[in-house]
């Protein structure tokens, strides 16, 4: 009777610094990856809280609206103002 072999799976071989700088290469990779996710939920957070926002063009008041009136009126001052972005700083 002929001997079977085992079977030999080939195996990758990684020296101890490689394997550290794929360690640190895959945790920086995770936490830039949840960087950039808690960016575009913060603006988009940032643009829901800034989409009714208006500021007279007369007073300089800054405030909301949420009708959808083309021409909102200012409650201080009662002039119409254009819909037009309101900056964040």
């Amino acid at each position: 009777m002929a001997r079977q072999l085992p079977l030999r799976i080939p195996m990758i071989t990684l020296s101890l610094p490689g394997l550290i700088f794929l360690y640190v290469m895959l945790f920086l990779g995770v936490i830039f990856l949840i960087w950039v996710a808690c960016e575009m939920v913060r603006k988009i957070r940032e643009h829901r809280a800034l989409q009714y926002r208006l500021q007279c063009t007369i007073c300089g008041m800054i405030y909301e609206d949420r009708s959808a009136a083309v021409l909102p009126r200012c409650p201080r001052c009662r002039s119409l103002n254009e819909r037009l972005k309101v900056k964040a700083y």
